[in-house]
């Protein structure tokens, strides 16, 4: 991990920013017991995991008792379990594998290859993943509180001896922060690969408009721009390719545990509470969230690739039209969407750039077949997918809550 964390570039004040964020997070990593950069952490991680996820839920649901859960109830502390300790597996061996190859973590933050971008970008991913991590604890210290006091009233039925029921509480605990975290963690690096696209998408845009221009004149500017698309084609697709098993295993998973839960909540008498069925409720609100925060960065990335599409366009139209004129022109973003880091508009300075219009026909047919963001297996995550799961996830969580949540 030291390796990893050697300065990028001596002298560079952004560059020392990153390596504060990779000291942190290697810090981090090792305190939750997710450094896989050794032999050591490695097993280490492996063995916090089994614990964790998988001996702690099981031995508590198996030779604990607990008289609040009775024998229609018990199926819904099971199922929640269940469902956190799977997405806990998913997001842990997402993460384990980036480490599989060399200089994982960065490449995990995205710190090799954003050397090629410019200060601005790498001061705004610098902002980005600390605002990541501050909703990271927006989310898991209110869950934290709801949980403690779920598992407070939970175990205070416990008819067993109060060294073992400390105990039991203590583990029980570390074994939800622990779940929870992972996924949640897995949740905001996502986010912040797709923020740091966003960025670089935003700096493309000022290419349309000739910044940076003057020192590819000779090469023209379609060559500059053709190169930084393909660039950031490559980072979306690893993107994909790198998290697709952990947006569709989580996505499958809390959809069954849903569907599940609604099954159980409708054949079952018994009487259900916060003390008995609180846990289902409040793991089913923090997998939501996270899930929706993944979905969000998809969605916004892909908006941004998409709208590519239109800018070039609209430069290709208006250097036709104008180029053998000396007006400048004024490309006008569509800001409908409301997005805070928009720019405003782009103004092509023709006199200086040398294109052709075979050339930028070339271009524009370029991005419209490589106008993706975030696929997976050739689906588009888009704001349409994000509405239509949002919409479908929400209503299973609101419906869960109506018929457990019962004020007496």
């Amino acid at each position: 991990m030291v390796a990893e964390a050697a300065p990028l570039l001596a002298g560079d004040n952004d560059n020392f920013v990153d390596e504060i964020l990779l000291h942190r997070f290697c810090a981090g990593l090792k305190w939750c017991a997710l450094d896989h950069s050794s032999t050591t952490g490695r097993a280490v991680s492996y063995l916090a995991f089994l614990i964790l996820t998988i001996a702690i839920p099981t031995a508590i649901s198996v030779f604990l008792p607990l008289p609040s859960l009775s024998a229609g109830a018990a199926p819904f502390n099971d199922l929640s379990q269940l469902t956190a300790s799977f997405l806990s597996s998913i997001s842990f061996f997402t993460l384990s594998s980036t480490f599989r190859h060399r200089c994982g973590l960065r490449q995990l933050l995205l710190l090799d290859d954003i050397l090629r971008d410019s200060a601005a970008v790498r001061r705004g991913h610098s902002r980005d993943i600390d605002r990541a991590f501050r909703y990271l604890a927006a989310i898991l210290l209110p869950s934290f509180s709801v949980e403690l006091a779920h598992k407070t009233l939970l175990f205070a039925t416990s008819s067993a001896a109060p060294p073992w029921k400390a105990a039991a509480f203590a583990a029980a605990l570390a074994s939800w922060v622990y779940r929870t975290g992972v996924f949640l963690l897995v949740c905001v690096l996502f986010r912040v690969t797709c923020e740091l696209q966003i960025l670089r998408f935003e700096e493309f845009y000022k290419l349309f408009a000739g910044d940076g221009a003057a020192s590819v004149v000779e090469e023209g500017i379609e060559v500059l721009m053709l190169g930084e698309h393909m660039r950031i084609r490559r980072q979306l697709k690893a993107t994909s390719h790198r998290y697709r098993i952990f947006i569709i295993g989580s996505l499958v998973t809390m959809t069954i545990s849903q569907l599940g839960s609604l099954l159980l909540l409708l054949a079952t008498k018994a009487d259900k509470n916060f003390c008995n069925s609180g846990d289902l409720v409040v793991s089913s609100i923090v997998q939501l969230s996270g899930y929706l925060m993944c979905l969000f960065g998809a969605a916004r990335i892909t908006h941004r690739a998409q709208r590519v599409i239109s800018i070039a366009s609209q430069w290709h139209s208006i250097m036709s039209s104008c180029s053998h004129t000396k007006l400048d022109p004024i490309l006008d973003h569509d800001q409908s969407n409301g997005d805070h880091n928009s720019h405003g508009s782009i103004r092509p300075s023709i006199p200086t750039i040398h294109s052709t219009f075979e050339s930028r026909q070339a271009l524009v047919a370029y991005l419209q077949h490589n106008g993706g963001g975030i696929t997976i297996f050739g689906y588009t995550l888009d704001r349409g997918l994000l509405h239509t799961l949002f919409a479908f996830e929400t209503t299973l969580v609101l419906w869960i809550l109506s018929k457990v949540v019962v004020l007496s």
